[in-house]
């Protein structure tokens, strides 16, 4: 008998599974609302013309090699990633008491820095979203996390952020406690806090000695301002927060497969910098060694070139004005059709997805007889909406909402 005849099956993971359920429906009308990556309007995979240009010019220097880069990454990109999120003015880059980790994307770094804060700093506790990206319990469990928790955020009939069960349940959170925090678009919700809610946070967790990790995602992205989709966590370094963000340069640059993202650490002084890159050195080698070049190379020409950077803020506006455009298109279809309900949060979230609010029942209609495909939560993205399907999308969850028993 094989050593491996005792392993059983493990459960799908939901949105690759409808990826692959989408790809073989034969129904020339099949929408697939599932995907989280950014899609041009005729439904197609957009490569960044500035990124394009990135790459031609990395092919044309003959200069470079395959070497391996070092165990933490191109200081450039570090560098740049770190600026890009606390901004160029940032006291915390001056002072140096914060600096990054190139990671594999946004996952890799939320996974070094739960391994960072259990196996060196012997935290136990988690606290995430609920509902939140379905990552995070994964990533922080298998990284040694004892005591996942979470704390409410999405109210079901406000259709946003239930901020008092919000601020009551990290108020419940033992001292201490890792809390992940969204930085902004929300994933799977699309709801953010506002301003003065931050503010609020970032009280409860001084009080309560919490500790902030922040999954910094959208960047950009979300609303096509960089330094607007960065207040909250520029506004707990401000506040003198130690604090850890990963970053991804999936989404904002369309780099999904090249897995660039940054590990930001931001403590109280320097003089603790030396010993935290150490033991990060020893996790990453001990993980994957050291990480790819090529995307990272990508990234350091784009956000270290001025002409080129100007060139990317544009691609993200164009990324962002597309989405915001597609939500308004839903939700005017909706409203011209009568669909019962209320609509309005299609338009007030932000980012790549929309937590409509569907339930199960409705999900499975849109899937089984409309070929649309959505996460079972109700979950879609943005994205797979063109101005050629959303009226179709829009008809098919009017049927969906008016024949299904339970009103949404």
């Amino acid at each position: 008998m094989s050593i491996f005849s005792g392993v059983e099956v493990g459960p799908p993971v939901e949105v690759f599974a409808l990826n692959q359920a989408c790809l073989k429906d034969p129904n020339p009308n099949k929408v697939n609302l599932g995907v989280g990556a950014y899609r041009t309007n005729e439904g197609k995979p957009w490569i960044l013309p500035v990124v394009k240009k990135a790459e031609a010019a990395i092919v044309a220097d003959g200069s470079l090699n395959h070497e391996y880069l070092p165990v933490l990454g191109m200081e450039n990109v570090t560098n740049a990633a770190t600026t890009l999120l606390l901004g160029d003015d940032s006291e915390a880059i001056k002072s140096k008491r914060a600096f990054g980790v190139q990671c594999l994307s946004g996952t890799g770094a939320l996974r070094v820095g739960a391994e960072f804060l259990c196996r060196i700093l012997k935290r136990t506790t988690f606290y995430y979203s609920s509902p939140t990206w379905e990552n995070h319990h994964k990533v922080f469990v298998y990284a040694g996390f004892a005591e996942p928790r979470t704390y409410r955020y999405w109210h079901q009939d406000r259709r946003g952020i239930d901020f008092e069960g919000m601020i009551e349940d990290l108020k419940g959170a033992p001292e201490g406690a890792v809390i992940i925090l969204h930085a902004c678009a929300h994933n799977p919700t699309g709801v953010d806090p506002t301003q003065d809610q931050w503010k609020q946070i970032a009280d409860v967790c001084e009080e309560k000695k919490l500790f902030p990790f922040f999954d910094s995602a959208y960047q950009g992205f979300a609303s096509g301002d960089p330094n607007k989709d960065a207040f909250a966590v520029r506004y707990f370094v401000e506040r003198g927060f130690e604090l850890l963000c990963a970053q991804s340069f999936a989404k904002n640059f369309g780099l999904y497969n090249e897995r660039i993202g940054n590990l930001t650490i931001v403590q109280k002084d320097e003089s603790t910098k030396a010993a935290v890159a150490s033991q990060i050195t020893l996790l990453i080698r001990g993980m994957y060694s050291n990480p790819p070049a090529f995307g990272s190379r990508i990234v350091n020409l784009v956000l270290n070139d001025a002409t080129l950077r100007a060139e990317w803020m544009e691609c993200i506006q164009t990324m962002s004005s597309r989405i915001i455009t597609m939500r308004k298109a839903l939700y005017d279809e909706l409203v011209a059709l009568k669909t019962p309900g209320t609509w309005e949060h299609i338009t007030q979230q932000i980012g790549m997805f929309s937590y409509t609010g569907l339930n199960e029942k409705q999900v499975d209609i849109l899937i089984k007889e409309f070929s649309i495909y959505l996460l079972k939560t109700g979950r879609i993205s943005m994205c797979g909406l063109t101005e050629n399907n959303v009226k179709y999308v829009a008809k098919a969850i009017h049927e969906a909402v008016t024949r299904a028993s339970s009103k949404i």
